[in-house]
C-alpha cells in the first residue's frame, strides 16, 4: 500500500496530467481524454525523428513515387510545426555527397544548423542523436527516413532495445524496391515496431474536432497534402460558400 505522500504526489501528477490532456485537446463536455489508448500520440508524448530525406536517397527510392513521398514527408513536418513536436532532423554527408534534405522539410524547419549530419548509417550509433533524444525526455518516437531497409530499420530496432515505443511513419520512408520496403517493415513490425502514415499521424495528434484553435490550421494541412481527404474539404467548403451566396441556385 501507498505511504499517505506517495498517494498525494501520485494523485496530484495524476490531476495534472488529465488537466494536461483537457487543456490539450480543448474538448466538449462529453469528452474525456483519459479514456484514449495509452498508445495513441498526442502532441506533448513523442518525439519525431526524421532521417536523411535528402536529394542523393530519395533517386534510388523505388517503392513508391516520388511525389508522394515528398508530399508524405511534407504533411509530417506540418503536422509536427503545428503542434510544436519535438523533431530532431538527420542527414548524412550532406554537403559531400547526399545533398540538402526535402524543400518540404526545409519549408517547416529551415534552420538547417540544427540537422545532425552522420557519417554512419545507423543514426543510433551517433551518440549527438540518441542524446538529443534523451534530453527531450519522450519515451515514444515516432521516425520516418530514407532509405526503409537501412536506416530507418536499424534505428528503429536499435531505439526498440534501448526501451523505446517506436512508430514508422510508412508512407513518409522509401525504399530501393517494393521488396525491399516491405519487408523491412515485416522485420520492423515483428520487432515491435507500430506503422502509422502520414494523415494518420495528423489526424491521431489532432484528434478532437472541438479543438476550435486548430481546426482551420488542420483543414489548411489537409487540404494542401491530404489528398483526396483534402479535396472534400475543399469541395465541402467550396459548395457551403457557393450556396452561402446563392450561386448553386439553378
Amino acid at each position: 500500500m501507498k505511504k499517505p505522500a506517495t498517494l498525494f504526489l501520485f494523485l496530484l501528477i495524476s490531476i495534472v496530467t488529465v488537466n494536461a490532456q483537457w487543456k490539450q485537446y480543448n474538448p466538449n463536455p462529453n469528452n474525456d481524454p483519459a479514456n484514449a489508448a495509452k498508445q495513441l500520440l498526442n502532441p506533448t508524448n513523442h518525439v519525431l525523428l526524421m532521417i536523411d530525406h535528402e536529394s542523393q536517397m530519395a533517386f534510388a527510392v523505388e517503392s513508391q513515387p516520388i511525389e508522394e513521398l515528398r508530399n508524405n514527408t511534407g504533411l509530417l513536418a506540418a503536422s509536427a510545426t503545428l503542434y510544436e513536436v519535438p523533431t530532431i532532423i538527420t542527414t548524412v554527408a550532406e554537403k559531400s555527397f547526399s545533398g540538402p534534405v526535402f524543400p518540404e522539410i526545409r519549408e517547416y524547419f529551415p534552420d538547417d544548423s540544427k540537422y545532425i549530419d552522420r557519417t554512419t548509417m545507423n543514426s543510433w550509433e551517433d551518440k549527438r542523436v540518441v542524446e538529443a533524444i534523451e534530453k527531450i525526455g519522450k519515451k515514444k518516437l515516432v521516425i520516418a527516413g530514407l532509405w526503409t531497409e537501412v536506416c530507418t530499420l536499424s534505428a528503429s530496432l536499435s531505439a526498440i532495445e534501448d526501451g523505446y515505443e517506436v512508430y514508422v511513419v510508412v508512407d513518409a520512408c522509401g525504399g530501393t524496391s517494393q521488396e525491399a520496403h516491405s519487408f523491412a517493415l515485416t522485420r520492423m513490425i515483428n520487432a515491435g515496431v507500430i506503422p502509422i502514415t502520414s494523415l494518420q499521424y495528423l489526424l491521431e495528434i489532432h484528434r478532437d474536432w472541438a479543438r476550435s484553435d486548430m481546426y482551420e490550421p488542420v483543414l489548411k494541412i489537409s487540404k494542401r497534402y491530404g489528398g483526396a481527404y483534402g479535396l472534400g474539404i475543399d469541395y465541402n467548403k467550396q459548395l457551403l460558400e457557393w450556396n452561402s451566396k446563392g450561386a448553386a441556385k439553378h
